[in-house]
């Protein structure tokens, strides 16, 4: 497995503890250099979305993988947290139907996630 491939297994499993809805992973380094993987999810809430890049950033931490960079604040109803071939959105419900970048990167391969989540 890619370092990157785990690194996103890794913020599922992290999204996932912290009762986050509707994740996603798309590879798009296909269709874009940005990133070769985009992980996606929703929260009910903007404590819920806090919890939920806490969480990403200290187990992706232990595995030894640092965020270059996180785009949002503590009241952000969208947090980006760039770790270079793979990034996080944690949206809370309503800006993720907005944004609707599931749509913005259909081109992208959208993978299973169901092997990522088993313990």
């Amino acid at each position: 497995m890619s370092k990157e491939l785990e690194m996103a297994k890794l913020a599922c499993r992290a999204l996932d503890d912290k009762k986050g809805k509707d994740i996603k992973v798309i590879d798009i380094h296909e269709v874009s250099v940005i990133a070769d993987y985009f992980v996606i999810a929703s929260a009910s809430n903007q404590n819920q979305v806090q919890a939920m890049v806490d969480n990403v950033d200290e187990t992706l931490g232990r595995a030894g993988f640092e965020a270059k960079q996180i785009e949002g604040t503590r009241n952000s109803s969208w947090v980006l947290m760039d770790y270079g071939d793979m990034i996080v959105h944690v949206f809370d419900e309503e800006n993720r139907l907005f944004y609707d970048l599931e749509r913005i990167w259909r081109d992208g391969k959208v993978l299973d996630i169901s092997e990522f989540l088993e313990k």
